[in-house]
C-alpha cells in the first residue's frame, strides 16, 4: 500500500515554527483501515504513524462528518469540505477534509485523504494579551482560531473550550447569529463593519452595550485570510444616547396640543412606549379645572385627580385608580416626601415605606402583589416654582429594575411635560375668560323685528390659536329696517374679544344714527387707528408696536322690508353668499374696501333688490378657509349647502357648519343667515304734501283714515297728535320743499315725515310764555321712541308708538 505523503522521519520528532504543515494525506484501505501515515500527518496531528496504521480512520475525527461527505464516500465520489479531526493532545483542529478515491497498480481501490489546516492570520499571541479590548481572530471558515484573555471573560469560556467552533456555536442567541452573519459578509467583501448591541455578561443582572468592529485581515497579496473580530464596552455611551433619544422623542411629542389631560396622556405613553411598564399622572383639581394651583397643605393626606395612565397590558388593570377618580396618598408616603422635597425617588416594592403605602392603600397592594410589580418611581410634576401633580412609574413585565440612570430621564422628561402642562392650564385659563368675554358680548337672541328671520352661530377655534374677535349682530333701524353685520378682529386672545367688544359697541352706536354702510366704516376705520394709537403709546414696556396691533374686517348690511332692497359695504371682508327663491347661490361682486385701521382709503356701497324670501348668509374666513380646502373651494361648497332643503335657518346654519368644518377648526367662526321678509302694500300708506300750513288738517285726516282701515282706531288720537307736530314742524322749516308722510304698521305703528331740511331736530325746554318749543317734547313723552336720520334729499323723522295687544301681528 501507498503513501501519497513523505516518509516518516520518525514518531517522536516535533515540528516548531509559527507556521502551520501546509498539509497532510494518509491513505485508507476500501476498508477504512489506515495503512498510510505521512509526515505531514504527524506535524499536523502529532500522531506517529505507529500509533495509527491499522486503526479505523473515522477514530481520528472529533465530529461526525458532514451528510455530504457520507453521501459522496457511499458515491465513491470525491468530495472535500470541512471537518474537525482530533488532535493528539486531545485538541479539536479543524480542517479542510479532501477524500479521493484511486487505484494501485494491481488495480485495487484506496482512498486517499488530505487534510490542510486553515490558514492563521492575525497579530501574534503576545499582542493579543497586550490588546485593552476583546478580540478574536476567525479563519476563513470564519472558526475562531484564537482570542486573547479580554475576550475569554467577555464570552466566559477559554480559547481551549471553543476554538474551531463558530460564534453562533458557543453563543447561541439572535444577536449572536446576526454578528456570526457579518463575519461572514466581510470574509466575503473585505469591508469592515461595525455595529453595537446589547448583551449580559456572566454573572452580572444588567445589560450593557457592546460595540463590535468585525475587519478583515488580508496577506501580502490582498487577499483575506481571515477575520478578526474587535468588542469594547459602551454601556455609559448607549444609556447617554438612549436618554437623549427619549427626551428629544419627548419634546416631540408631549405638549403637542394645549390640553392638559392630553399632555399628561403624551407623558404617559412616551414613558411606556420607551422604558416603564405602567405610568400614571396625577394633578391638583385646581389644575385641571385650569385654576392656580391650589397650596400644598402642610399635614395630612394628598388628593389628586387621576388624568392620565398607560400600561404595557390593556386597560390598565393593575392601577389603583380610574383615569378621572380621586387618587390619595398619606402623608408619610414617599409620593408625598416627593412632592415636599421636589425630588424624584427610586423604590423596591419589599421596601418598609412602600409596604406600608400599599397596606394603606389595598388596591394599590393588589395590583402590586397581582402583577408582580417590583421596581417603582415617584417624580413631582413642578414647573415654574409651584407643583401641579405627580408621575409614577413601575414595571413588573420588564424584568430589570429601575436604576438611578433612569430617574434622571424621568425626572428630566417630567420637568418638561410640566411646563407643557401650566402653560395648556394657563391657556385653558384664558381660553375661558376670551370665551366668556365674548360670548357676553355676543346677541343672545334676535331682537324683535319683522325684516328679516335670523339664525346664528359663534364656534370658538379648536386650535391652539386661542379665541378669536369673531363677532356678529342683527340691530334693528327705523323704518322697519334691520342692520346685518359680522366683523372678524385680528388676533386671538382676551385682547382681541376686548377689541371686538369695543367695535360692537362703536357699531351699535353710529347704526343708531343711521349714517349709510360706506360712511359707517369711514368712521369705524378712524376709531379703530385711534385705538391702534392708543394702546400702542400704552404699552407697559414703552411702545412696542404688537402689543398694540388693532386690526379688523367687517361686512356691513342694511335691509329695508318695504323697498326690498339691501344696502352693503364691506371692508376687507368675504362677500356675502345671496340664495334668490329658487335659485342658486351667487356672491355679489360687492367693492371690496381696505380692512379697517389702514385709513386713507375710501369704501363704496351696492345695492341688491332681494325679492321676499330670499336668503343672505354673512360668515367670517374662518368658515371657507377651513383645513383641506382653498377659499374658492370653500365658498363653492357653501354656495351647495345654502341650496340643500333644511326644514328651518338653525338647521341650515347645522349644515353649514357640518359640512364645511372639520372637528377642530383652526379659526374663529361666526355665521349669520337671514331670510328676508317685505311689508305689504296694505301695511304702508304714503302722502305726498305741500308746504302749507293749510295741509296739517288734511295730513291728520288721512291718517286717520287709514288707521280706522287697519283697525287701529285706539292709537287715532295719538297718532293725529304726533302727526301734526312733525308735519308742522316740516312746513315750518322745510324752506318750501316737498313733504312726504309715511305711515307704516309693523309689530309696531311707524310715523315718518320726510322734508329737504339737513337740519336735524332736537329738543329743547320751552318756557312758560313760549308759543312753540313743546311739540318734540311732546312726541318724546308720548311715543315709544323718536328719531331722526339724513336721506339724499334732507332728513326724516320718526316716531313709534306701540299697538294694542290684540293687534300686534300685522295683517
Amino acid at each position: 500500500m501507498r503513501s501519497t505523503g513523505r516518509g516518516e522521519r520518525g514518531g517522536g520528532e516535533e515540528r516548531h515554527g509559527t507556521d502551520p504543515p501546509a498539509a497532510a494525506a494518509v491513505a485508507a484501505g476500501d476498508t477504512g483501515v489506515l495503512t498510510a501515515w505521512g509526515e505531514e500527518a504527524r506535524l499536523l496531528l502529532g500522531w506517529s504513524s505507529a500509533e495509527v496504521l491499522g486503526r479505523p480512520a473515522g477514530t481520528l475525527l472529533a465530529d461526525p462528518l458532514p451528510f455530504a461527505a457520507l453521501r459522496g464516500i457511499a458515491a465513491r465520489r470525491a468530495w472535500t469540505g470541512p471537518a474537525v479531526l482530533l488532535h493528539r493532545d486531545g485538541r479539536r483542529l479543524p480542517v479542510r477534509l479532501g477524500l479521493r478515491l484511486l487505484n494501485d497498480a494491481a488495480g485495487a481501490a484506496h482512498w486517499a485523504l488530505t487534510a490542510k489546516e486553515p490558514e492563521r492570520a492575525g497579530p501574534d499571541a503576545r499582542v493579543l494579551a497586550q490588546l485593552p479590548v476583546a478580540v478574536a481572530v476567525y479563519d476563513t471558515e470564519v472558526r475562531l482560531s484564537t482570542a486573547n484573555a479580554a475576550m475569554e471573560r467577555l464570552v466566559g469560556k477559554s480559547v481551549r473550550e471553543v476554538r474551531g467552533l463558530r460564534l453562533r456555536e458557543f453563543m447561541p442567541g439572535t444577536a449572536f447569529e446576526e454578528f456570526d452573519r457579518v463575519q461572514e459578509e466581510v470574509m466575503r467583501t473585505g469591508e469592515t463593519v461595525r455595529l453595537e448591541s446589547l448583551g449580559r455578561p456572566p454573572g452580572d443582572d444588567r445589560d450593557h452595550a457592546y460595540a463590535m468592529l468585525v475587519f478583515p485581515l488580508k496577506d501580502g497579496a490582498g487577499q483575506v485570510t481571515g477575520v478578526s473580530a474587535a468588542v469594547y464596552e459602551t454601556t455609559e455611551q448607549f444609556h447617554s444616547r438612549r436618554r437623549l433619544d427619549i427626551v428629544n422623542e419627548a419634546s416631540t411629542c408631549i405638549g403637542t396640543t394645549l390640553d392638559v389631560t392630553c399632555t399628561a396622556q403624551e407623558l404617559a405613553d412616551v414613558s411606556v412606549r420607551r422604558f416603564a411598564d405602567m405610568v400614571s399622572v396625577d394633578l391638583l383639581d385646581s389644575v385641571v379645572r385650569g385654576e392656580e394651583p391650589a397650596p400644598m397643605p402642610v399635614t395630612g393626606s394628598l388628593a389628586f385627580r387621576r388624568v392620565a395612565q398607560r400600561s404595557v397590558l390593556p386597560g390598565c388593570p393593575e392601577a389603583a385608580a380610574r383615569v378621572g377618580e380621586l387618587d390619595t396618598v398619606p402623608e408619610y408616603s414617599p409620593a408625598a416626601r416627593a412632592l415636599v422635597t421636589g425630588r424624584g425617588s427610586l423604590h423596591r416594592t419589599h421596601e418598609p415605606d412602600i409596604r406600608r403605602w400599599t397596606e394603606y392603600d389595598p388596591a394599590r397592594g393588589r395590583g402590586v402583589v397581582d402583577y408582580g410589580v417590583h421596581s417603582i418611581m415617584i417624580v413631582p410634576l413642578c414647573a415654574r416654582g409651584t407643583t401641579l401633580g405627580l408621575a409614577i412609574f413601575i414595571r413588573h413585565r420588564t424584568l430589570d429594575p429601575f436604576h438611578e440612570d433612569d430617574l434622571l430621564l424621568a425626572e428630566e422628561i417630567a420637568a418638561r411635560a410640566a411646563v407643557c402642562v401650566d402653560n395648556a392650564r394657563r391657556y385653558s385659563r384664558e381660553r375661558a375668560t376670551a370665551l366668556t368675554l365674548q360670548r357676553s358680548m355676543l346677541p343672545r337672541h334676535s331682537p324683535r323685528q319683522a325684516a328679516v328671520e335670523v339664525a346664528s352661530r359663534y364656534l370658538p377655534a379648536g386650535s391652539q390659536a386661542g379665541v378669536g374677535g369673531d363677532w356678529f349682530d342683527v340691530i334693528p333701524l327705523s323704518g322697519a329696517r334691520v342692520v346685518l353685520v359680522v366683523g372678524d378682529v385680528v388676533g386671538h386672545g382676551v385682547h382681541a374679544s376686548a377689541t371686538m367688544g369695543r367695535l360692537r359697541t362703536a357699531v351699535r352706536t353710529l347704526a343708531d344714527v343711521d349714517l349709510a354702510p360706506d360712511e359707517l366704516l369711514t368712521q369705524l376705520d378712524d376709531l379703530v387707528i385711534r385705538l391702534d394709537t392708543d394702546e400702542g403709546q400704552g404699552s407697559p414696556d414703552g411702545g412696542d408696536p404688537s402689543f398694540g396691533e388693532v386690526g379688523a374686517t367687517c361686512l356691513y348690511a342694511v335691509y329695508d322690508p318695504v323697498s326690498r332692497c339691501c344696502t352693503m359695504a364691506r371692508a376687507g371682508h368675504p362677500p356675502p353668499a345671496v340664495v334668490l327663491p329658487g335659485g342658486r347661490a351667487e356672491f355679489p361682486d360687492l367693492p371690496a374696501g381696505p380692512p379697517l385701521g389702514l385709513g386713507g382709503l375710501p369704501f363704496e356701497s351696492a345695492e341688491l333688490h332681494l325679492p321676499e324670501g330670499s336668503l343672505l348668509a354673512l360668515y367670517t374666513d374662518g368658515l371657507v378657509e377651513a383645513a383641506g380646502h382653498d377659499v374658492d373651494a370653500g365658498l363653492a361648497l357653501l354656495g351647495r349647502t345654502l341650496t340643500r332643503p333644511a326644514g328651518s335657518l338653525e338647521e341650515l346654519c347645522d349644515n353649514v357648519l357640518y359640512g364645511l368644518l372639520p372637528n377642530r377648526p383652526r379659526d374663529d367662526i361666526a355665521l349669520l343667515v337671514a331670510r328676508t321678509r317685505a311689508l305689504d302694500a296694505r301695511q304702508v300708506a304714503t302722502w305726498e304734501l305741500p308746504a302749507d300750513p293749510a295741509v296739517v288738517a288734511d295730513a291728520r285726516r288721512r291718517a286717520a283714515d287709514r288707521l280706522a282701515e287697519w283697525g287701529l282706531a285706539e292709537t287715532v288720537f295719538l297718532t293725529e297728535l304726533v302727526v301734526s307736530e312733525l308735519v308742522t314742524n316740516a312746513v315750518r322749516y322745510a324752506a318750501g320743499g316737498p313733504i312726504q308722510l309715511r305711515l307704516i304698521r309693523d309689530t309696531t305703528l311707524i310715523c315718518e315725515v320726510s322734508d329737504t331740511s339737513s337740519t336735524a331736530p332736537h329738543l329743547r325746554r320751552a318756557r312758560i310764555y313760549d308759543e312753540g318749543g313743546r311739540g318734540l317734547l311732546l312726541v318724546a313723552q308720548l311715543t315709544r321712541r323718536w328719531g331722526s336720520r339724513q336721506t339724499a334729499t334732507g332728513k326724516t323723522i320718526w316716531a313709534e308708538q306701540d299697538l294694542p295687544r290684540a293687534e300686534r301681528e300685522p295683517p
